[in-house]
């Protein structure tokens, strides 16, 4: 039978392309890269200056240059590509936007209308029009994000482990971080801000930490404000996630390398199930960061805002930084300001978002997802995972448990004058918040001794892994926990949930109580030695809040001297790759390990 008049035509395009195919293909690749490059050098510059309008029409003319070179490269690889309804199907995404700015330019170029400024005159909406260098911008971003996810597929090809490439991920989201602050339009009086706290603000941020040695909510701008935003969504899902969706998008899956750190970030359970993983954190995150806004736009009550647009944001910040764990807030008391200390609602909120952040992606995935609660419901004989049991037991447990301590070493102090509803509301909250949060509804500079003794402990032990906080994690301190009493016990083995716990597993949670502890004591022996005037419980509180990435301060963080910020800044960032992580970075690779020695006896106790 023979072939349709279409495939011959399509084979015979085919043989007159390959020979150069691969050529052209190189030649895309690094124009796109350099066009990358210049694109984002624009927005920075649009963005982080103040601009003349020959200058505004100098960046416009490169925003549509930009997008045009776009759409002539998908063009060619269609062209070029040996199977183009195929290549189509796996790339719609960024067909469909390169589509809607052909569609647009061939618009403006029949009838010299901006498609967005029709849509607005059909709306009624005239300003819409004003917003065409912003969606301009936003479209071009958007593609030069996937043509960067492309770049995923070179990874293998990066001669260093994944800790190492955990830890790049950081310094180079912590680097971009530092110059976007340091520009002049980030800041409320339109001078650069010192590289000092430039940095020191972009490592809080990428870390979700929540410590600053500035007013975050008056130094800097709305676009300062952005930054911080994008930072805290970057770091508190990791940057090579961020990576990971959008080559799942581009290139239809990702490579060993890949999968290996996500992985170890967020805890999961084979290789095998770590792009399902992604999705559904992705979709977790979006979903629940969304509701969190809503949430908290319905629940500011009587605060005042300027526009509807900065209620929006006001929500959308404190719902992702409090999702994420991070702390930051757009008031300088934080939650403790005026007006907002007594709206318990949205306090209830935030402290429901900083739960199901700190509870750790695998636990939401085993206790959330369709597939399942289909599998439980037809197979009622499946149970949660002891990891889950583990980390809802645990949390549970410190919640209450530092709610009724706070409630009764504050009582007569910071709780003072409120009711009884009103009080047992900020004592859970301020419970909620030691998980690595850094949101405060009281100051904590009043706090009792007692108090701040007791949340030393909560915050070193921090969220459940897999989660967007810090700490030890709740699971280690479980295991501690379980490993004591099975040797107050004399039991060889640790059962729980009629399961037996590896060794290994005890190793790698004592090895993280043990590393976690010498940092934070070898930190505050520097500290003490930096900044001799400040008193001693609040450099400990400040060191363990900085390593456990939890954002909550005595108010000292201002006043300490360089050298003091510098400890707790490599203190954030230790933190959030982890102790171990670290290690395996820095540490020389084991040869084998697969022998044994004549055991030996060493007397304990």
């Amino acid at each position: 039978m023979p072939r349709p008049l279409i495939h011959r035509i399509r084979e015979a395009i085919n043989l007159r392309l390959y020979d150069h195919k691969e050529l052209v293909i190189r030649v895309l690749r690094i124009a796109s890269l350099l066009i990358s490059a210049i694109a984002v050098a624009t927005l920075i510059y649009y963005y982080g200056f103040k601009l003349e309008p020959h200058q505004h029409r100098w960046v416009g003319w490169i925003i549509r240059s930009s997008l045009g070179f776009y759409v002539l490269k998908y063009a060619v690889r269609i062209v070029y590509d040996f199977h183009p309804l195929q290549f189509l199907r796996a790339t719609w995404i960024e067909g469909l936007l390169m589509f809607l700015i052909g569609l647009n330019a061939l618009i403006y170029w029949l009838f010299d209308l901006r498609m967005i400024e029709g849509i607005g005159r059909v709306l009624g909406i005239q300003a819409l029009g004003d917003f065409l260098m912003l969606f301009l911008q936003i479209y071009l971003l958007v593609i030069v994000v996937i043509e960067t996810g492309k770049a995923g597929v070179f990874l293998p090809r990066i001669n260093l482990s994944p800790p190492k490439l955990l830890l790049l991920s950081f310094l180079l989201l912590i680097g971009a971080g530092t110059g976007l602050l340091c520009l002049p339009e980030m800041t409320q009086s339109g001078v650069s801000a010192p590289l000092s706290d430039a940095l020191f603000t972009s490592i809080s941020a990428s870390c979700v930490t929540g410590l600053s040695t500035v007013d975050v909510s008056t130094y800097f701008s709305f676009k300062g404000h952005l930054i911080i935003l994008l930072l805290i969504q970057l770091g508190g899902l990791n940057i090579v996630t961020f990576a990971s969706l959008f080559a799942l998008f581009t290139k239809g899956g990702i490579g060993i390398k890949h999968n290996s750190i996500l992985q170890d970030n967020w805890s999961g359970d084979s290789m095998s199930q770590t792009e399902r993983l992604v999705r559904q954190l992705f979709a977790f995150s979006l979903i629940i960061e969304l509701g969190g806004a809503l949430a908290l736009y319905l629940s500011w009550g009587p605060i005042g805002f300027d526009s509807v647009g900065d209620r929006i944001f006001h929500s959308i910040f404190h719902s992702v930084s409090a999702f994420n764990n991070a702390g930051f807030s757009l008031y300088t008391n934080g939650l403790a300001e005026n007006g907002i200390s007594s709206l318990f609602t949205l306090h209830l909120f935030i402290a429901g978002l900083i739960i199901l952040g700190s509870t750790g992606f695998p636990v939401m995935e085993d206790l959330l997802t369709l597939r399942k609660l289909r599998e439980r419901i037809s197979k009622p004989w499946l149970h949660l995972k002891v990891h889950t049991k583990i980390a809802l037991k645990t949390t549970a447990w410190l919640l209450m448990v530092g709610m009724i301590l706070f409630t009764v070493f504050e009582w007569n102090h910071s709780l003072r004058g409120f009711s009884g509803g009103s009080a047992w509301s900020h004592a859970f909250f301020q419970s909620v918040t030691t998980r690595t949060a850094g949101f405060n509804t009281l100051n904590v500079a009043e706090f009792q001794t007692p108090t701040l003794l007791m949340f030393l402990v909560l915050m070193f032990i921090g969220a459940s892994p897999g989660g967007t906080g810090g700490g030890i994690k709740t699971t280690t301190f479980a295991l501690i926990l379980m490993s004591a009493w099975a040797i107050i016990r004399n039991q060889e083995r640790i059962e729980i949930y009629r399961s037996t716990l590896p060794f290994e597993l005890l190793h790698k949670a004592f090895a993280v109580f043990l590393f976690s502890l010498t940092l934070i004591f070898i930190s505050t022996i520097g500290l003490s030695l930096t900044d001799p005037n400040q008193p001693i419980l609040d450099l400990v509180f400040e060191e363990v809040s900085a390593y456990c990435t939890v954002g909550l301060s005595t108010g000292i963080t201002a006043s300490l001297s360089h050298a003091g910020k510098a400890i707790l800044m490599m203190s954030m960032f230790v933190g959030r790759v982890g102790t171990l992580t670290l290690v395996f970075a820095l540490g020389a690779p084991t040869i084998s390990n697969d022998y044994r020695f004549p055991k030996a006896n060493v007397l304990v106790g």
